[in-house]
């Protein structure tokens, strides 16, 4: 399956037993094992996110596009804005196409910072100085 796609949540039916045996796959994969759609959250000048249902009636906010960031300085959050992306380490292709995920390594008006949170699964971004 591709990196933006849809993914199986689920065992492998190649995974080897203890013996080194090959378990068998004994069932297909079922519609409620699979997961979600990569939500490719970009840099832009405001904050954009989208609500979508997940399993149960919950509402998850997913986050779009990205402007500002909450940044922790002290004891305390600061609403800061995101200038650039500097440097992703899930792909180092993110940076250039200005994705941001949990890790990505920003340029905000108070200095680099890192994401410590996941914006596509929660609908905002947090970050610590470096």
């Amino acid at each position: 399956m591709s990196q933006f796609g849809s993914q199986f949540h689920g065992k492998s039916g190649r995974r080897l037993k203890g013996n080194g045996k090959v378990r068998l796959k004994n069932r297909d994969k079922r519609r409620h094992e699979m997961g979600g759609y990569f939500s490719a959250t970009r840099l832009a000048d405001e904050n954009k996110s989208k609500k979508s249902r997940s399993r149960g009636g919950k509402i998850n906010s997913r986050m779009r596009y990205a402007g500002y960031a909450n940044l922790l300085s002290g004891k305390s959050y600061k609403k800061v804005k995101i200038k650039a992306i500097l440097e992703s380490k899930d792909n180092r292709n993110f940076a250039r196409l200005n994705i941001i995920t949990k890790g990505t390594v920003i340029d905000t008006d108070d200095g680099k910072a890192v994401v410590t949170n996941r914006p596509g699964k929660e609908g905002f971004i947090n970050a610590i100085k470096l």
